[in-house]
């Protein structure tokens, strides 16, 4: 392959992701403040104020972590997504560390959780992609993934101007023509 595709970031499922995440801190913080009126209307664990305000504290956390991640996403000049010669150059999710090898890759399959599809890319070396990580947060977040599908790389079309089943035949067909031409 001579040519290289280059999948851009989605603006659009950006501006989305952003305005969920403010909502949802929105929300936590009206449930941190309004604590003690769940005490007659709720199950039993959630009677409990320092429990509703322990779960409120940490969905603003997270979900504010995720508010900006996405705004600093938006203002991200790079291409979310590179396929050449070299390999698949990761830029769409918080836990990409850039060019992932076609020599690294020995399978790529999809996996589903809930409503979100991704693909797996499983390499000979996942420690290698581990190191390439900029920060413990993002080496932190490849050793969960890790854990519980295999390998610390994933990627999904939630931020990427593209639909995830045509992403998915482009890189199993790139995948194949590539593999073994290192």
């Amino acid at each position: 392959m001579t040519e290289k595709i280059e999948i851009p970031l989605s603006k659009n499922k950006l501006f989305l992701g952003i305005g969920g995440s403010i909502i949802l801190v929105v929300l936590a913080i009206w449930l941190v403040i309004n604590a003690d009126e769940f005490q007659e209307h709720s199950i039993q664990l959630l009677r409990n104020p320092m429990v509703i305000k322990a779960a409120g504290t940490l969905a603003i956390l997270f979900f504010g972590a995720t508010g900006i991640y996405g705004c600093r996403k938006l203002l991200d000049k790079k291409v979310g997504l590179l396929i050449d010669s070299n390999g698949i150059t990761d830029n769409s999710n918080a836990s990409s560390v850039g060019l992932i090898e076609w020599n690294d890759i020995f399978e790529i399959k999809t996996q589903q959780v809930m409503s979100t599809k991704f693909l797996l890319i499983n390499v000979i070396d996942s420690e290698k992609y581990i190191g390439k990580a900029k920060s413990g947060l993002k080496a932190r977040l490849m050793r969960t993934n890790m854990k519980m599908y295999g390998t610390p790389l994933s990627i999904t079309s939630n931020t990427l101007k593209y639909d995830f089943e045509k992403l998915e035949q482009l890189i199993q067909a790139e995948f194949n023509r590539n593999k073994n031409l290192g």
